[in-house]
């Protein structure tokens, strides 16, 4: 009887005790797993191990303390060379001078974010056990605010000014230049490949494009030219390089210059009026002032052009002295001739005036009759 009465009371020890062990091992479990969770919060503002930024170990790093190092890895990024090409022609850049910045603080959120993916136990076991979790984020670059001014500076390196056509006096001396054309960087399509160049990333040269740029003049569209060879005493009318007409003249007699040089045509007069320019000398015994016309000094036309000296090519009733060196410094054609001429040519016309009259010549003489 003793004995029976005895098995219920062994039975309720056994099931008392193992409750009692199984609260103190939900006790230990929760004070685990407190102190894990306290211990991952006193570490929550730093990066788990293992990550890197661009190659930097930020793992255990405060926010601060990662910005600065992945800042200073970035430096020596910035410093990567691209090289601009154009016209066999290389200029290397820095992704810096082309105005390039990295998003170091957005790369560190990243990596602290990494420990949003993971529970509190998990957390606490890599920072506990210094458990790397082997992320790598990846640092952005952006930017290019400074690619117009480095194109601006390559552009006046690659320009090349067109030449336009034309007939120069250039050291006594006609000169035909030919028209050529020139070249300029194509602005607008270089900085677009520029900056996807540096949007890939991963570029190390890029081609600039270059435009060719034609001249404005060409033979075709060139002004007409009046060349006067004093030499010659002949007067030439071009049409671009090709002679349009030739005329015989009169020009300065010894003691007087028809001036050489580049000049311009700046006044056109019909029956000009001839206002006498050396009434106490030369023209003392003229009118001060004739009336223009076939029989007056400057004839049926005039054309002033910059010359010193109120030099002008006029018409003249002097028919003998066309083609000799007769005049006082203007520029003598027959009257029809001069008329043919006229219309001709506009204001604004070139005017190049060169050779010179033989030392030994005298009045009257022409250039054929000279020396012999």
């Amino acid at each position: 009887m003793a004995k029976g009465m005895h098995a219920p009371a062994r039975k309720h020890r056994a099931i008392a005790i193992v409750a009692i062990v199984a609260g103190v091992l939900v006790l230990a479990a929760g004070g685990a797993a407190y102190s894990a969770y306290r211990y991952e919060r006193s570490r929550a503002d730093r990066i788990l191990p293992g990550v890197t930024v661009a190659g930097v170990d930020v793992g255990g790093m405060t926010k601060a303390e990662a910005v600065e190092a992945v800042r200073a890895a970035a430096v020596v990024a910035l410093q990567r060379q691209i090289e601009l090409r154009a016209r066999g022609k290389t200029w290397p850049v820095t992704l810096e001078d082309l105005g390039q910045r990295s998003n170091a603080v957005g790369a560190v959120n990243r990596a602290l974010g990494l420990s949003e993916s993971m529970g509190t136990f998990s957390r606490f076991w890599h920072r506990f056990n210094d458990d790397p979790i082997g992320q790598e984020v990846e640092l952005s670059f952006s930017g290019h605010g400074r690619v117009d001014a480095v194109l601006g500076r390559i552009a006046r390196d690659v320009a090349v000014k067109p030449v336009n056509a034309d007939i120069t006096y250039d050291d006594g001396e006609v000169r035909f230049v030919k028209p050529t054309p020139g070249r300029a960087l194509d602005f607008v399509e270089a900085r677009a490949a520029v900056r996807s160049a540096l949007e890939s990333g991963g570029a190390s040269d890029v081609t600039l494009p270059v435009l060719k740029v034609s001249p404005k003049v060409s033979e075709k569209n060139m002004p007409r030219t009046i060349v006067v060879r004093v030499d010659q005493n002949k007067l030439y009318l071009y049409d671009g390089f090709d002679v349009l007409r030739t005329w015989s003249v009169a020009t300065a007699m010894p003691g007087w210059t028809t001036p050489r040089g580049d000049w311009n045509l700046y006044r056109k007069a019909v029956n000009p009026t001839w206002y006498n320019p050396a009434l106490d000398s030369w023209g003392a015994d003229l009118p001060a002032i004739v009336p223009g016309g076939p029989t007056a000094p400057m004839g049926t036309r005039a054309l002033y052009i910059t010359a010193p000296g109120l030099i002008r090519i006029h018409g003249t009733p002097a028919d003998s002295s066309i083609g000799t060196y007769a005049s006082h410094g203007c520029i003598r054609m027959h009257n029809w001739e001069i008329e043919e001429l006229y219309p001709m040519v506009d204001v604004g016309t070139r005017v190049i005036v060169v050779g010179s009259r033989p030392g030994d010549a005298v009045e009257g003489d022409t250039p054929a009759s000279v020396n012999v």
